[in-house]
């Protein structure tokens, strides 16, 4: 059977909680954040943004797992244990120009071609994580 002949309707990314599904729910986004960092760590590029965050990653891994799990049309977990986010106003503190955001990015970019995610939610997920990583970026 081709695709075309297939009855199944493609998957919409960004439409309820197929997003989150397709990330495999929080143990697939926990997988994804575990490889995120672990790029972080191991990268020349990302010592600059690495360095931002704390030695001990464990709150930041579990923020950014919850995050993503809301933000992904998933549970609302972050917001129940932290409260509400605002994606800038959290790294305002923090220089981040277009050379941290396209670290965070490659580093992102590697964990997720690690995930045993689809092709297309992978290309889905790092275009829509573009987005935010854009609205970080405070100085030049």
């Amino acid at each position: 059977m081709t695709q075309t002949d297939d009855l199944t309707p493609p998957l919409v990314y960004g439409v309820g909680d197929t997003s989150f599904r397709a990330a495999g729910g929080e143990p697939g986004l926990r997988a994804l954040v575990e490889d995120f960092y672990a790029c972080m760590d191991a990268r020349l590029f990302a010592r600059t943004i690495r360095a931002m965050h704390p030695v001990d990653l464990t709150l930041a891994k579990d923020k950014l797992c919850l995050f993503l799990c809301g933000w992904l049309n998933g549970p609302k977990r972050y917001q129940a244990k932290y409260g509400e986010i605002s994606i800038p106003g959290t790294h305002a503190h923090l220089a981040i120009g277009t050379a941290e955001r396209d670290a965070w990015l490659a580093c992102m970019r590697e964990a997720l071609s690690a995930q045993p995610y689809e092709p297309a939610f992978r290309d889905y997920l790092l275009t829509a994580l573009a987005k935010p990583a854009a609205r970080v970026c405070n100085c030049p």
